[in-house]
């Protein structure tokens, strides 16, 4: 593949070791993707910036990527774990995290990023809403492709801050007109009147996916039925919970343009009786500790909202006990709030009004907090994820405050989180026998090796981000196949990554450890699993002729070896033979 001349300056390392490493990963996803050649990006925004999401990782990564070097395009920073300036209302339980948040953040501005400190860079003014970026945080992804004409595909930290060394993506995936269409049509056949309503149907359609549908780049629905006006609230509560099962786009009848349709697509229907479900389903079963408001950090029209509930409660004589609502928003919602004066009316009823970070991101002390309310599907699916393991659940803001101002609401047992049900894990595999030799594509960047071992194998994605122990690389997400296992000095084959952008930082910090598998083979092309490897020079593999995942038994012995530019999986032992 031809290198623009200069990306092919960079990979030399005549502009410095920081944007050679960038370089080697952005030809490395290239060649993986059998991209269109490369694409020059007008704008980044990176992901992996708390100090619990990207974790040993991150910091050890950034520590070793010091060097000559800044962007090359404009760049923004996503969320942090804290509001500096909230430290004692936050009260972190974390030794050294405010330490340890500064370290990570600092080194992001020496790379020339702005930093911002929002996942919500299509809410802040950046000018224009069109163009190519790389954008690593989802649901900024999901909100750009679907309602605006900003095209970007849905990058990993790792590879969105690859693109802002270098200013060149991989030209593939969502970047193809042929590849912008829809592999689901929902039929919504019931009112959407709250935010949490929009964002409970964009978190139900993600559920349903099952492993054998078509949707390489995740589920991209084509939503009928909705209502002639949508405000920009509801847009972003929709795509910010679709994006929690990989949406990277959707298309709304009537208010995107017409998608082509192909026949090809699955059928789904939301019914009146699937929303109450949900809110059923979600409702406080015991003693509500804190509110949080702002996941993704809360637009101008949430604030707006969230400060008229509050005044109903608060011109009665009423305050919030204990501050027991938090409402996160960026500095730019910030300032904008506090001229109209809903900072005000939050503040004066007891509320903690939080800049730069959002309620996933934060360690909440479990002294005081172990069961939270929110109105977002987004933070829900994260703060009960590993990340957290929060029992968090879920109202309308409306709900939100009446809990806030008042804990008597959910009196009774502090609540235990609960396993949920997830449908998507169903799993196609059956027990194969006989001899088995695949062959694949490896990295460009990685010479010829070999590796043995035992296989640890699922047809069904791994999140890595909150479902992945960063300390022992124990899977622990209830329902999926390998639930309780561990990827140590394994030969780890799954079909992609799911889940947070961030993914890579916890496969990096595993790896530093000596917790990381030996080798990795994926079906697909993973921008959440190759960057990581293509770093650290993890042995890793994808595009095989024949679906890995369903050929290899959990369990089977395997040699795994690349010679030239082809990988070879072949079975030495099938497991109980």
């Amino acid at each position: 593949m031809e290198l623009p001349e200069r990306l092919a300056t960079m990979l030399s390392g005549a502009e410095g070791l920081t944007r050679q490493k960038a370089a080697r990963l952005v030809i490395d996803l290239a060649n993986t993707a059998s991209s269109e050649g490369f694409i020059e990006v007008n704008h980044s925004h990176v992901s992996g910036v708390s100090v619990i999401t990207g974790g040993h990782g991150l910091r050890r990564f950034l520590a070793d990527l010091a060097g000559e070097g800044s962007v090359a395009i404009p760049t923004t920073l996503n969320s942090a774990g804290c509001d500096k300036r909230k430290m004692e209302e936050m009260d972190i339980d974390y030794p050294d995290f405010l330490q340890q948040q500064f370290e990570i953040i600092t080194a992001y501005e020496q790379l020339g990023i702005e930093s911002t400190l929002s996942c919500t860079p299509y809410d802040r003014g950046i000018e224009g809403e069109s163009g190519i970026a790389s954008w690593a945080e989802s649901n900024a992804v999901a909100f750009s492709n679907s309602w605006t004409d900003l095209v970007t595909n849905r990058e990993s930290g790792l590879s969105a801050l690859a693109t802002a060394l270098t200013g060149y993506a991989p030209k593939w995936g969502l970047h193809l007109e042929e590849n912008r269409v829809p592999n689901i049509v929902v039929d919504v056949e019931c009112d959407l009147s709250s935010l949490a309503d929009w964002s409970i149907l964009g978190d139900w359609i993600g559920k349903q996916v099952r492993p054998g549908w078509d949707v390489p780049y995740g589920p991209m629905p084509l939503i009928r039925g909705l209502p002639s006006y949508i405000s920009f609230a509801s847009k972003k509560a929709l795509t910010a919970a679709a994006a929690n099962y990989g949406c990277a786009m959707l298309w709304a009848e009537g208010h995107t343009k017409a998608p082509t349709l192909t026949g090809k697509e699955e059928s789904l229907v939301f019914t009146e009786q699937d929303l109450a479900a949900r809110y059923e389903d979600l409702a406080p079963k015991g003693q509500v500790d804190l509110v949080v408001i702002g996941c993704p950090q809360a637009s101008l029209e949430e604030i707006r909202i969230t400060a008229a509930a509050v005044r109903s409660h608060s011109e009665m004589g009423l305050l919030i006990p204990d501050e027991r609502l938090w409402v996160f928003t960026s500095r730019h919602n910030y300032q904008l709030a506090e001229a109209d004066g809903s900072i005000g009316i939050l503040e004066e009823a007891g509320a903690v009004i939080l800049q730069d970070t959002c309620p996933e991101v934060t360690p909440y002390n479990r002294n005081h907090y172990n069961h939270l309310m929110t109105n977002s599907l987004k933070a829900e699916h994260y703060l009960t994820s590993g990340l957290n393991k929060m029992p968090t659940s879920v109202g309308t803001i409306q709900d939100c405050v009446a809990h806030a101002f008042n804990p008597g609401l959910s009196e009774g047992e502090v609540t235990q989180l609960q396993p949920k049900a997830q449908p998507q894990h169903a799993s196609a595999k059956t027990h194969q026998s006989g001899g088995c030799s695949i062959t694949g594509g490896g990295l460009e960047s990685q010479g010829d090796w070999e590796v043995e071992g035992r296989a640890m194998v699922t047809d069904v994605a791994i999140t890595y981000l909150g479902y992945v122990n960063r300390d022992s690389g124990v899977i622990e997400e209830v329902g999926h196949p390998l639930d309780g296992q561990a990827i140590e000095d394994t030969i780890l084959i799954y079909p992609k990554g799911s889940g947070s952008t961030v993914a890579p930082y916890v496969l990096m910090g595993l790896i530093y450890t000596g917790k990381g598998p030996r080798a990795i083979v994926n079906r697909d092309v993973c921008s959440l699993t190759l960057p990581a490897c293509s770093l650290l020079d993890l042995p890793y593999s994808h595009g095989f002729e024949e679906d890995p995942c369903l050929a290899i038994n959990d369990g089977d012995m395997v040699r795994v070896s690349k010679v030239g530019d082809k990988v070879t999986v072949q079975v030495l032992e099938r497991v109980g033979e």
